[in-house]
């Protein structure tokens, strides 16, 4: 994507252009007006005439005040690298997520980038369970309604907050191994802290996740048989009955297979 400098000055190059082309087309049809509205007297054509040259000398006042009032504001500051790049992976990941499959695409390609970063430190397993019931949750979400339906908004906030965390957890391990001998005690206490919370937000996180499973099965659990299994029943006994039926009328219908049938074998 351009940045606005860019776009400034496309701007002022097309304005400039278009205001020469109109003080051309206003000299050119201006002149023509001039010399052939005497030559050969007036009438309807020197009218389109002088029309068309007073319509292009307005047009070409137009773009030259048009260019000037854009010429006399401030060109935009020039991007640095790094804000050129990140407006290029925004509009890459903008692209990304126009896509069918894209804002999965780009979760799973963040969820792997992270589990990467993590890799190696303490945090790397109550990462990859705050992951996998982060991921059953999302499943259950849509179905979540009524009285539970807060709890979705609450643990999306405690999934934000344990993935700052765990994060936190990596950054104070990768300090630890080059803190001096006598100030790594403290950081190793501090250290010990964050894990241990890391820990119990994890393990509250599941059993949120289980009372959410737990809510989903005692509400759509029936009182007796389940509906769409009573009605399968129904229909099953129905092509009992209906096949039972056909064989009858076929064995009224066979002379040979009623008499074998009355007489039996001999």
């Amino acid at each position: 994507m351009a940045d606005e400098r860019a776009r400034y000055f496309r701007r002022l190059g097309r304005l400039r252009r278009s205001a020469r082309r109109w003080s051309v087309a206003a000299g050119g049809l201006g002149g023509a007006t001039a010399i052939l509205t005497p030559y050969a007297g007036l009438g309807l054509p020197d009218a389109a005439w002088a029309g068309a040259a007073g319509g292009s000398v307005v047009l070409a006042l137009w773009r030259w005040l048009d260019l000037r009032a854009l010429a006399a504001r401030p060109a935009p500051p020039e991007l640095t690298p790094a804000e050129a790049a990140a407006r290029s992976r925004a509009r890459i990941l903008a692209t990304v997520e126009r896509l069918p499959a894209g804002p999965g695409l780009l979760a799973e390609v963040r969820r792997q980038r992270a589990r990467l970063a993590l890799r190696g430190s303490s945090a790397a397993g109550p990462w990859a369970r705050l992951d996998r019931a982060a991921l059953t949750l999302a499943g259950m979400a849509s179905r979540l309604s009524g009285p539970a339906e807060p709890v979705v908004q609450e643990a999306a906030e405690a999934d934000h907050s344990l993935r700052d965390l765990a994060y936190r957890v990596a950054s104070v391990e990768r300090a630890l191994r080059l803190a001096p001998a006598d100030g790594r005690t403290e950081l190793a206490g501090a250290h010990r802290e964050l894990v241990a919370q890391l820990e119990n937000g994890v393990a509250a996180y599941e059993a949120l996740v289980v009372a959410a499973a737990g809510y989903l099965a005692e509400e759509s659990r029936p009182a007796g048989a389940h509906p769409a299994a009573a009605r399968l029943t129904e229909a099953t006994d129905l092509l009992h009955g209906v096949a039972a039926a056909l064989a009858e009328f076929r064995a009224v219908g066979d002379p040979t297979r009623t008499s074998a049938t009355a007489y039996g074998p001999r």
